[in-house]
Formats: structure tokens, sequence, C-alpha cells
């Protein structure tokens, strides 16, 4: 039986969150063989409730995962939705190579 969880520095990562850390770490990986010095990428969080402040399960270790690859985010923007299946957060990042 495969574990449904991973060990992170911040506690666990969940099933869902360590295959999108993984979509992100080869789209990392990727674009610097590639030579690239910008990588924009857009994590989606779904999201509980927008009246509340709260951690981003899954958001920090996604990002991680990219600048563990050699890239350091430089610039966040956040776009939020409301849809039939709930909320979700959409977070359009800038990562710059790093030298």
């Amino acid at each position: 039986m495969t574990p449904t969880t991973t060990h992170t520095q911040g506690g666990t990562m969940g099933f869902v969150n360590k295959a999108k850390a993984g979509s992100a770490t080869n789209a990392a990986r990727e674009a610097y063989a590639a030579g690239q010095f910008v990588l924009a990428y857009k994590f989606i969080e779904a999201n509980k409730t927008s009246m509340s402040t709260a951690p981003m399960t899954g958001i920090g270790e996604q990002i991680q995962a990219v600048e563990a690859e050699g890239w350091a985010l430089d610039k966040m923007a956040a776009a939020e939705s409301k849809t039939i299946g709930g909320e979700r957060i959409a977070l359009v990042c800038l990562f710059r190579r790093r030298m």
C-alpha cells in the first residue's frame, strides 16, 4: 500500500499536494534545463472560506519545490473565484532563476 502523505519540513503533505508539487518541480526543472531565466507558474488552492485567514495547505510546499530547483519567488498575484464546486484561489507566481 502506498502512503497518502509525505513528511516535509513543515509537517505532512497529502497525496494531492504531493502530486501538485511534483508537477511544479517538473516544470521548474524543464525551464531551468531550457535556459529560461523567468518562470511563471499558476497554483490553484481550494478555499474553505474567504472570510477568515488560515494557512494555504500545500502552497508553501509547492513554492519550496520550485525554489529547490534553482528558482527564487520574485512576485505573486492572487485571484479568487466561486464555482459550483466551491471557492478557489489562483496564485500566479513569478520565479527568477538563481545565479
